[in-house]
């Protein structure tokens, strides 16, 4: 809270992961990490010579039309409308929840530092999933889950449920905004939706909002059906 306009350089948030040693060797197993879109932020602009929002409107929300969407970069400010953030969390033993809207987002930089809409997200997953953004046999890789779990390059593969197929999505968060996103593997049918609150993993609802997740993703995708086994009442 007492940092949220603080400015931080990817170079930053990047050298203490680069201090220690790897947790696997390459190829033997995967760990999620804010800081590998960090990198992959550093080199695109070391490659390209521009900065990372110039190459994200050049290639993605430019050709698809996504004119809620923008890199942010330093600025704290917000394109109106916008809804505000929530933070919940405790502090000398009370619990506060805050609005925390407007802040310096390069604490997490591309990891999360962009600004869009359930719109746009609903465009921009549609074309990925629809082979519209990568070649097929990038979008295969992308979408190829490890041998030890559901995640691919960048996408989760899920089983919808009943009648519902697979599944790929990811979810993203920043303190007080949060966003989930799914789709068929064709594109044709999504879900996206927009969370303004977001709370400290103390006072975490993971089970009650996990609970709705799955219901939404049951109503889409699978007409309502749900597991027996695995009831989302």
């Amino acid at each position: 809270m007492d940092n949220r306009f603080k400015t931080y350089l990817p170079e930053e948030l990047v050298r203490p992961s680069l201090s220690k040693p790897a947790r696997f060797a390459p190829g033997t197993d995967w760990s999620y990490a804010n800081t590998n879109y960090v990198l992959a932020r550093l080199v695109i602009e070391k490659v390209t010579g521009r900065s990372f929002a110039e190459e994200l409107q050049r290639l993605i929300p430019g050709p698809l039309g996504m004119t809620g969407t923008v890199a942010p970069g330093l600025s704290s400010e917000i394109p109106e409308p916008h809804h505000h953030g929530y933070y919940r969390y405790v502090d000398a033993g009370q619990e506060k929840t805050v609005d925390i809207t407007r802040q310096n987002p390069s604490w997490v930089s591309a990891g999360g530092d962009m600004i869009s809409t359930t719109e746009d997200l609903r465009t921009y997953f549609s074309a990925l999933m629809g082979g519209r953004l990568l070649s097929a046999d990038l979008l295969a890789e992308m979408r190829t889950p490890d041998t030890k779990a559901v995640y691919g390059l960048g996408v989760f593969a899920q089983d919808a449920g009943p009648g519902g197929g697979t599944v790929f999505h990811h979810n993203g968060a920043i303190m007080g905004s949060a966003a989930l996103t799914y789709s068929t593997p064709d594109g044709s049918r999504t879900l996206t939706t927009g969370l303004n609150y977001v709370d400290d993993g103390d006072l975490s609802i993971a089970p009650a909002f996990q609970n709705t997740q799955q219901r939404l993703v049951n109503e889409v995708f699978c007409g309502g059906q749900t597991d027996p086994a695995h009831p989302t009442d």
